[in-house]
């Protein structure tokens, strides 16, 4: 298996199958994929019939390939994938991680700093700042709780 097999597999543990709750600014998602990212990709279909392997393709091209995960150790690569699929601003997450300027843009300079970096350390200060921008979120108080528990499993997958 790839690195990326690997992580959507892992993604997929915390994102589930179908749900709709109308709180949610996400709409109604089928593993993780909400309707309007669906659409965009040319899915037609109810999204309760949306198949794995569709959200799988829509992962690598939307979540997985414009943060150049394979450039990173694979704990690292699965984390800035979990929090790109998820929502917030992993590439500037990443950044700050690796101690570089947080422009949102994963370049030269950002890979050569996560590389040369303990990728553990990565993974602790990733979450770190990812929680710090979740708890600032109006929203915390409903979702809070899942968001914790995910990044709590990323923790424990990033540490093995």
């Amino acid at each position: 298996m790839s690195a990326f097999d690997d992580a959507f597999a892992a993604l997929i543990g915390n994102e589930g199958g179908y749900s709709f709750n109308p709180a949610d600014p996400g709409g109604e998602t089928m593993w993780g994929v909400t309707e309007r990212v669906a659409r965009a990709w040319g899915y037609t279909g109810a999204m309760k019939d949306l198949q794995l392997d569709t959200a799988k393709q829509i992962a690598k091209k939307n979540y997985w390939d414009p943060y150049q995960c394979d450039q990173f150790d694979p704990r690292i690569g699965f984390q800035v994938f979990d929090a790109a699929y998820n929502g917030g601003r992993p590439a500037q997450w990443l950044q700050q991680a690796a101690g570089v300027t947080a422009d949102g843009v994963i370049g030269a300079i950002t890979i050569a700093a996560v590389r040369a970096a303990d990728p553990l350390k990565i993974v602790m200060r990733f979450s770190a700042y990812r929680l710090q921008y979740l708890g600032n979120l109006s929203t915390w108080p409903t979702f809070g709780h899942g968001w914790s528990n995910r990044i709590a499993n990323n923790l424990i997958r990033g540490a093995s």
